[in-house]
């Protein structure tokens, strides 16, 4: 009986953690995730109400939690920790100095949580993981962090931007979709551009304005993985075309 109360307690833990970490969270989904019934997932749900989380649930999507709600994290494991100073040093190999900047604050609060023991494993880890950038070069970008809002806002935005090919200079209005990386430090935003009528991939180090126009635009329903598989029928790799 001990040894199920512990499983609960631990599932109701992992399945707050779930709430906070997505807008809607399907029974379907955690029973899968833990292995459970739904119906399992439905007694947790009132437990959890229960207890004084604020969890609602809309009709035929799945449950959230109110918004604004928030409970600091109780804990990292060991492997946990490691898992995130392995990709602070990845990303400390990025080109783009806003994602580095937003990462080491975040990473920073991370660490405050943690026990003391782990601060000092994960210090230890820290001084014995080395990234070599695949390509050497020393284009830097600044606008990671602002493209992601557009991104996630529909914001309109104007742009200037440098051609690779002629080395020349031009504004575009454009409508943010995407981030893409191709795996060698560069990041590239795909985006709606109204001059061309069409998507294009604009590398962030080449982007030398990048202002939101204070619009929305309409959402595209186009997917990710529908504009990635229509590249690659069109030109054999989502990288091409960049922009012109």
């Amino acid at each position: 009986m001990i040894d199920n109360d512990t499983k609960r307690l631990s599932r109701l833990i992992a399945i707050l953690t779930q709430l906070q970490s997505k807008r809607l969270v399907t029974s379907t989904s955690l029973a899968k995730k833990f292995n459970v019934s739904t119906r399992t997932i439905y007694r947790d749900m009132k437990a959890l109400e229960q207890a004084g989380v604020p969890v609602f649930s809309e009709e035929g999507k799945g449950y959230c939690l109110t918004d604004g709600y928030r409970i600091p994290p109780v804990m990292f494991t060991e492997n946990e920790a490691n898992a995130l100073i392995t990709a602070e040093k990845l990303v400390l190999k990025n080109k783009d100095v806003s994602l580095i900047q937003d990462y080491t604050d975040a990473i920073t609060k991370i660490k405050s949580v943690l026990k003391t023991s782990s601060k000092e494993k994960t210090e230890l880890l820290s001084q014995r993981i080395l990234v070599r950038p695949q390509i050497q070069y020393t284009d830097t970008s600044h606008f990671l962090s602002i493209i992601q809002t557009a991104i996630t806002e529909y914001q309109l935005v104007n742009l200037v931007y440098q051609s690779g090919t002629k080395n020349e200079l031009t504004n575009r209005v454009i409508e943010p979709f995407a981030l893409y990386n191709n795996t060698q430090e560069s990041w590239n935003l795909i985006a709606f551009c109204r001059l061309r009528q069409d998507f294009r991939l604009f590398r962030l180090d080449r982007i030398l304005k990048f202002e939101p126009t204070g619009e929305t635009f309409q959402p595209h329903t186009l997917t990710l993985e529908e504009y990635v598989d229509m590249q690659r029928k069109k030109f054999g790799t989502p990288d091409i075309p960049l922009s012109l």
